[in-house]
């Protein structure tokens, strides 16, 4: 029987006992994979370009060039990104908003135990679920920019594009939003591609900020 293939895994931290911290948890699964390591920002570009990961544990703070400056550089550059998951000490860092916005899918704690980070690991490389949601809202609300008045996208969304974003921002995948909202899943993934058109993001983390920084959401 042939073994699925293992999600291939780059951590990216200037501290090198974080960095072996992490690989010997991520290592320790069969179904996760270290392909390689970075001590800069610029050195996770370039790790990231060459060996083409599926998952990116980014430190959010890093000399030269930050995660977040990482984050979109690796984004704006490849065909096909890996998914970034920011790991950071402060939980309410403005840092880790901006790499959110950036286009990170998620963050995670420094002190996650073994089990979050690598389930964390497998949900950001597998699924289309919002990793950890009540966090997102917590950054938001501390961090969102507040416009003063709606983009214009907002108008644009249909009745039930609304309902499929407020199910994103609530961590929903599209297999439980054609649930909720008793529609096939063909038609989910067809509603959550067209409020990213709309909202001019790439993925439903960047999405769910966008709403909570146009006043769509609530973020209290």
């Amino acid at each position: 029987m042939t073994r699925p293939t293992p999600v291939r895994v780059v951590l990216a931290d200037d501290e090198r006992m974080v960095r072996t911290a992490l690989r010997a948890i991520v290592s320790a699964e069969p179904d996760l994979e270290v392909v390689g390591e970075a001590a800069t920002g610029a050195e996770a570009v370039s790790v990231v370009r060459e060996l083409r990961p599926d998952v990116v544990l980014m430190d959010v703070r890093m000399p030269h060039t930050d995660g977040i400056r990482a984050t979109g550089q690796i984004l704006a550059t490849l065909d096909e990104p890996p998914r970034i998951v920011v790991v950071t000490t402060f939980e309410n860092d403005s840092y880790v908003y901006d790499a959110l916005r950036a286009g990170a899918a998620g963050f995670l704690l420094k002190r996650s135990d073994p089990d979050t980070l690598v389930q964390a690991v497998r949900l950001v490389a597998s699924s289309d679920s919002l990793l950890v949601p009540a966090a997102v809202r917590a950054l938001a609300t501390e961090h969102a920019r507040a416009r003063p008045a709606p983009p214009a996208w907002v108008a644009k969304l249909t009745g039930r594009e609304r309902e499929v974003l407020r199910h994103m921002a609530d961590g929903l995948t599209n297999a439980e939003i054609a649930h909720r909202l008793a529609v096939g899943p063909a038609t989910v993934k067809s509603h959550v591609a067209a409020v990213l058109a709309k909202t001019g993001t790439r993925d439903r983390t960047q999405a769910v900020i966008a709403a909570y920084e146009a006043g769509f959401l609530n973020a209290g």
